[in-house]
């Protein structure tokens, strides 16, 4: 496999003086002493004019002689080569692909759509025009083959994580980790999609300069019921984060009326006021007492 390498191409500016001088050298020459072999040199400046090219920043010009690759100028300027040289302009700048979601099945097979957003330029001229067939294009296909693989590698979201809890050794370690998904793990996702885009674009001569998920969600088939999931799934976490509260605030009610002995309770009584407690802590609506007037057991 070849590599790019740089060509030093001829001032055009230098040329083209000497260029000049031939070609009204030779007019003048046929005009005054009628020398019909002036044709010939009048012909080849005119050819020679053929090699002029101009390269502008940030692009090249890839050379190329009756097949034989022979280098490429990537520096901006008036130049002069070989007449014969086929010339193919390509460009050095900095492009932005941002891809229209595609449809993909996710880790658990969910149909998602999924997007995104790649900045790239050439860097290795010769990959461009000679490995691939329309290097712009392959940049699209490869793109969005990568998308499809990464999509199938991890899940949309995981609703049966839950949150990370200590286990009760001495260490203090968690005792586990959520699974990383695409839609909570935007930082490791993208550092695969890097990954994945640059192995399958090496061959092109591309420099992925970033690569990242711009659209994400479920497809339309499926989206109302995943948003209910979700909602129910709100709703449990919500749930259970006032149950916890509730029961340390009855906890501490408990312990502050036995420690500051306002009041004896019996087993009974304590069961009541948990559970009058718990009602009024864990219900949706705003609770109504009832005062009780009489004693405290009627």
């Amino acid at each position: 496999m070849k590599n790019e390498k740089v060509f030093s191409a001829a001032s055009g500016f230098f040329i083209l003086f000497l260029d000049l001088v031939v070609f009204f050298g030779s007019i003048v020459g046929l005009i005054a002493l009628h020398n019909l072999w002036l044709i010939v040199t009048l012909v080849i400046s005119i050819f020679m004019m053929i090699g002029f090219i101009i390269v502008n920043p940030n692009e090249s010009a890839v050379l190329v002689l009756f097949g034989a690759y022979k280098g490429t100028v990537k520096t901006n300027g008036f130049f002069w080569v070989n007449p014969f040289f086929t010339r193919k302009k390509i460009s050095l700048r900095a492009r932005n692909f941002d891809s229209e979601p595609i449809k993909v099945n996710d880790k658990l097979g969910n149909p998602i759509k999924i997007g995104l957003v790649l900045v790239w330029k050439v860097e290795e001229t010769f990959k461009a025009a000679f490995e691939v067939d329309e290097y712009e294009h392959f940049v699209v296909v490869q793109s969005e083959a990568a998308l499809r693989k990464l999509a199938g590698k991890y899940p949309y979201d995981n609703f049966e994580d839950e949150p990370v809890r200590l286990s009760a050794d001495k260490a203090g370690r968690a005792s586990g980790e959520a699974e990383v998904t695409l839609r909570s793990g935007v930082e490791e996702v993208n550092e695969e999609l890097v990954k994945e885009i640059i192995e399958r674009l090496e061959i092109a001569g591309i420099h992925v300069i970033e690569a990242r998920i711009n659209y994400i969600a479920y497809a339309e088939e499926i989206a109302s019921a995943m948003l209910r999931r979700q909602q129910a799934t709100a709703v449990v976490a919500a749930r259970h984060k006032i149950v916890e509260g509730a029961v340390g605030m009855v906890e501490t009610a408990l312990q502050q009326l036995s420690g500051r002995e306002i009041i004896e309770m019996d087993h009974d009584s304590k069961a009541a006021m948990v559970s009058n407690l718990m009602v009024v802590l864990c219900s949706d609506e705003s609770a109504r007492p009832v005062v009780n007037t009489g004693t405290l057991n009627h």
